[in-house]
C-alpha cells in the first residue's frame, strides 16, 4: 500500500524543498479501495476512448480543444448546487471528473506527462499547504486556514502581492469575491453586516452624484464600485453571489415572459404597451407570484 512519505516545502526565498511533516500520512479512507477501483476503470476507459479502436472525437481532442468545457461544466454543477438538484449534481460532477481524467490522459499525450505524477503532485502540495495538520498541530479558525493558505500560495508563485494573481478567464464576479476574501483573511473586513450595508448605500448615492454629473467614465467607476460591495455584501453573509445573480435572471426571465402572456391575452404587443401598462401588468405579475 503506497503511502506518502514527504511533502514540498518552501524555503525562505520561494524555492522548493523536500520536508517531512511529522504527521504526513493521513489515515486510510474507508472506501479506498472501493474509489480506486472505480478510478481505475474510469482511466481504462477513457484510454480506451482516447485509442486508436476507441472514438474518432476523442482521439482529436487536444488539451486546448477540452478547455472550454472545464468552464462549462465547473458552471453546470454551480447551476445545480444553487437548485438544490442533488440528482444534477451528482451527475455534473462526475462528468468534470471524466473531464479531469480526459484532460490528464491527453496531457500525457502531449508532453508524457502520467496520471500518476498529477495525482501525487497534488497530495504533497496539499499536505504541504495543510501544515497545521500535518506538521505542528495548530488552533486555526476558518479565517486563519484561509490566511496561511494564501500566503503558502504567494510563496509558490513569488507573488508579492497578499492578493495573489486571478486568472484572466475568470468571471469578474468570481474574481471579486475572492480578493475580498483573501483581503478578509489577513484581516481587512467589516466588523458588522451593518458596516457592509452602509458602504453598499454609500455606492449607491455616489453613482447617482455620477449620473447627474453626466461624466460617463466616472459613471462607470461608480457602478463597478457598487457591483463591487454588492458582491461584498454576499462574501460577508458567507452566501454565493453568482449563484443570487443567476436566480435573479432567472425570475426576472419567469415574471417578464409572464407579463408578455398577458399582453398577448389583451390582443397586445409590447411595443404597443406603455411604460404605465407594462408596470401595471408587471405589478400583477408579482401578485401572481406571491397568491
Amino acid at each position: 500500500m503506497w503511502r506518502r512519505k514527504r511533502a514540498l516545502g518552501h524555503a525562505p526565498g520561494g524555492t522548493l524543498q523536500q520536508v517531512t511533516p511529522p504527521n504526513s500520512n493521513p489515515p486510510p479512507a474507508p472506501d479506498r479501495e472501493e474509489f480506486a477501483r472505480a478510478a481505475a476503470e474510469l482511466l481504462d476507459l477513457v484510454r480506451h476512448l482516447s485509442g486508436p479502436d476507441g472514438c474518432p472525437w476523442d482521439r482529436e481532442q487536444t488539451s486546448r480543444s477540452l478547455s472550454p468545457y472545464l468552464v462549462e461544466e465547473a458552471h453546470e454543477i454551480g447551476e445545480a448546487i444553487a437548485r438544490e438538484d442533488r440528482e444534477a449534481v451528482r451527475e455534473e460532477l462526475g462528468d468534470l471528473l471524466f473531464l479531469v481524467v480526459f484532460l490528464g490522459v491527453t496531457f500525457e499525450r502531449e508532453d508524457g506527462t502520467k496520471l500518476r505524477e498529477l495525482v501525487r503532485g497534488i497530495i504533497d502540495k496539499m499536505i504541504a499547504r495543510h501544515p497545521h495538520v500535518f506538521g505542528e498541530r495548530r488552533d486555526l479558525d476558518a479565517r486563519g486556514v484561509i490566511r496561511q493558505w494564501e500566503e503558502g500560495k504567494r510563496r509558490e508563485a513569488g507573488h508579492r502581492s497578499l492578493l495573489g494573481r486571478s486568472p484572466e478567464r475568470l468571471p469578474a464576479l468570481l474574481q471579486a469575491y475572492r480578493v475580498q476574501e483573501k483581503a478578509a483573511s489577513v484581516g481587512f473586513d467589516w466588523e458588522n453586516v451593518e458596516g457592509v450595508i452602509a458602504k453598499l448605500r454609500e455606492e449607491t448615492d455616489e453613482a447617482e452624484r455620477a449620473i447627474r454629473s453626466g461624466q460617463k467614465e466616472r459613471v462607470a467607476e461608480e457602478i463597478g464600485d457598487l457591483l463591487f460591495a454588492a458582491v461584498n455584501l454576499a462574501r460577508f453573509l458567507k452566501t454565493d453571489p453568482e449563484a443570487h445573480l443567476h436566480m435573479a435572471v432567472g425570475k426576472f426571465r419567469k415574471r417578464f415572459d409572464r407579463m408578455v402572456e398577458l399582453l398577448h391575452d389583451e390582443k397586445k404587443s409590447p411595443s404597443e404597451a406603455g411604460p404605465a401598462e407594462l408596470d401595471r401588468l408587471w405589478e400583477a405579475v408579482k401578485r401572481e407570484e406571491r397568491s
